[in-house]
């Protein structure tokens, strides 16, 4: 997921002002009830044709699929999927296909590189220690939570257990209902079959790079930083679930806004 390298990064005032919960919400709430309004009274429309492998499922970001690649142009956003038409599961091949395009999309490093900033302002992990030094270490650090937790959580755990790593929205349904549900996918997933159940590759995954984390944040080793890793990152998804429930709904808002009263896909 795009910030999962704040995980090890975070501490004292920093943890307080600066949590990525915190600036999320700060910067959805405003457009979550317009976003809701656009949803209830926007048109169904035709799907594009998808243009994909026989027998696979179109993907975030592919012909067909009906989910934008990224969120706001920036946030990587292919595990993505529309829960309101029938179930059609994945392929192994295409899990790992979203951990590689989630990991290896640019904006995923320049995030990165602005946590560190702020991770060495605040000298979080201050072994680390200062200067072009330092600022390495943070960031080598912040990309290595990224990667391993992106195969984690989306590609090697979901094989293993064949459960689906993809966010299913909820779509239509009141604000609080959809906010409610997209903050509970991490506790739930469908399998390959198409059944809900508890979300294991969420808390596996996490809990793994949480683990390995203790091999590079010397300041940060043991049962009680590893468990707060792990939470911040599992709540850190919780949250970016609420931005991949309403981001079509809040950019065909913009969009209505911007064209008069012309809905534009």
């Amino acid at each position: 997921m795009w910030n999962r390298g704040l995980a090890g990064h975070i501490s004292g005032r920093q943890r307080e002002c600066l949590n990525p919960n915190n600036i999320l919400i700060i910067f959805m709430v405003p457009g979550l009830l317009l976003a809701q309004a656009a949803s209830d009274a926007a048109p169904q429309l035709a799907g594009t044709p998808a243009v994909v492998p026989a027998g696979e499922t179109p993907l975030a970001g592919q012909p067909g699929s009906g989910e934008d690649k990224r969120i706001f142009g920036v946030l990587p956003n292919y595990r993505t999927a529309d829960g309101s038409i029938p179930f059609s599961p994945i392929t192994v091949k295409q899990k790992f296909t979203i951990a590689r395009k989630d990991t290896f999309d640019y904006p995923s490093y320049i995030l990165a590189a602005a946590f560190a900033g702020l991770s060495q302002l605040d000298n979080s992990n201050p072994s680390f220690g200062q200067g072009a030094r330092g600022y390495a270490r943070r960031y080598g650090s912040a990309v290595l939570d990224q990667d391993v937790g992106n195969y984690m959580t989306e590609a090697i755990w979901p094989s293993m257990l064949h459960e689906d790593p993809r966010y299913f929205r909820k779509v239509h349904g009141s604000v609080m209902g959809r906010v409610g549900y997209s903050l509970t996918r991490v506790l739930v997933t469908r399998t390959d079959a198409g059944n809900w159940r508890f979300n294991t590759s969420e808390f596996m995954g996490n809990g793994a790079v949480a683990a390995i984390g203790n091999l590079y944040y010397p300041d940060a080793r043991g049962f009680s930083p590893t468990m707060q890793r792990m939470g911040t990152q599992i709540g850190t998804d919780a949250v970016s679930g609420v931005l991949k429930e309403f981001w079509p709904d809040i950019k065909r808002k913009w969009l209505h806004q911007r064209d008069g009263g012309t809905i534009a896909d």
